[in-house]
């Protein structure tokens, strides 16, 4: 049988043959030391988001002048001997500067990649990301290369947190300030008023919850299938009497009383992450108006391994999607459609949903997603 997923076309092996699949020019010593390289970089990624996550580099980056071990320890309030093992590890990897008399520094211009006052340049906490997921599925991961069933979100609430707290930093930088205006005349039409609108897969409600707070002339829905998260996100949002929840799968959309309701729907990063993909698709079609939009934004990929093998992330997300997204979206049989699906596969399901006018849009300050806009 062809397990190729849908919309994904063939590639002419022959004409790829001298170049991407032609062997590595190197030896066996040039390899090993690589592999070194790996090792370190792999405990390098540990120690950074270890010590983006205590402060450590913070403090750094605050300190007027080079500190001492025990000064460091004593500005973040913690044990001095574990921050002295600590900066051996960031010491040896090149990340901050030693100085005689044993005092640490942080470099100036690698601040704003190592601390929290960088905003959305702080790559730090992004190192946090693996250890999370191994913490939390390990284990579970090797089982699923038998048995292809996937793993449930239950096994991820510290990853959910950790992802939840990323996703509200970026959509407070970037929602209103930039992703909105890139909407030709979406911003105008929120605050003529009388759109509706829904956040699919809201989580905790950020996102929406900023849009109905800058937009008090339109409606707004946010849906999720976590229970806790739709709780929280009603805690917090009491005040805003044009802003609803619903605890709902997104598969079953069309059946809630829905239909050509909605002006606009939107979904960050949460169509890759679903069981059943084509289905929400056709359910978000179902619920816009004749002529509605439909946002979905996503990883900027390939649909194909080979054409993604330069991308600039592409292990770091290749192994996300292996230990987390993918997982959860071959529960139940899922298609397990990766956080890799890449962009052929995005159109072609968008098309197959009866969506039309459908576009990939560049998004304003932002490298890694891709903006798949698309109307009924």
């Amino acid at each position: 049988t062809n397990d190729r997923g849908k919309g994904e076309t063939d590639v002419n092996i022959e004409n790829l043959a001298m170049s991407s699949l032609s062997p590595y020019n190197e030896s066996s010593d040039e390899f090993q030391t690589r592999m070194v390289d790996i090792l370190n970089s792999a405990a390098l990624n540990v120690a950074i988001g270890i010590g983006s996550k205590v402060g450590l580099f913070d403090a750094l980056g605050d300190a007027a002048e080079p500190l001492t071990a025990k000064e460091l320890a004593e500005t973040t309030e913690l044990n001095p001997r574990v921050v002295r093992e600590w900066l051996g590890v960031v010491v040896s990897g090149n990340i901050l500067e030693v100085h005689p008399g044993d005092y640490y520094s942080l470099p100036p211009h690698r601040a704003n990649f190592l601390c929290r006052k960088g905003g959305e340049n702080n790559l730090a906490l992004y190192c946090q990301e693996i250890p999370i997921l191994t913490q939390c599925v390990y284990q579970d991961v090797l089982e699923t290369f038998k048995t292809g069933s996937g793993i449930p979100y239950s096994k991820y609430p510290t990853f959910q947190d950790f992802m939840g707290q990323l996703a509200d930093q970026k959509h407070e930088d970037s929602l209103l300030q930039t992703f909105l205006p890139s909407i030709d005349g979406m911003v105008d039409r929120l605050k003529e008023g009388n759109m509706r609108v829904m956040d699919l897969g809201c989580g905790q409600g950020l996102a929406i919850s900023l849009l109905a707070r800058e937009f008090p002339n339109s409606s707004f829905v946010g849906i999720d299938l976590d229970e806790d998260a739709i709780a929280k996100a009603q805690e917090t949002s009491r005040d805003l009497e044009n802003l609803s929840f619903v605890v709902l799968d997104a598969t079953c959309i069309h059946e809630h009383e829905f239909a050509e309701s909605f002006d606009y729907v939107v979904a960050f990063d949460a169509i890759h992450d679903l069981c059943h993909p084509e289905e929400v698709l056709k359910g978000i079609r179902d619920a816009l108006k004749p002529g509605g939009i439909f946002s979905m934004i996503d990883i900027k990929a390939d649909s194909h391994i080979i054409q993604n093998k330069d991308h600039p992330m592409g292990p770091m997300l290749y192994t996300v999607s292996l230990m987390h997204c993918m997982q959860v979206a071959m529960v139940d049989g899922g298609r397990g459609l990766g956080m890799m699906w890449g962009r052929q596969q995005a159109i072609s399901m968008l098309k197959e949903a009866g969506f039309r006018n459908i576009k990939e849009l560049e998004i304003p300050q932002d490298g890694f997603n891709s903006h798949y806009m698309a109307e009924k």
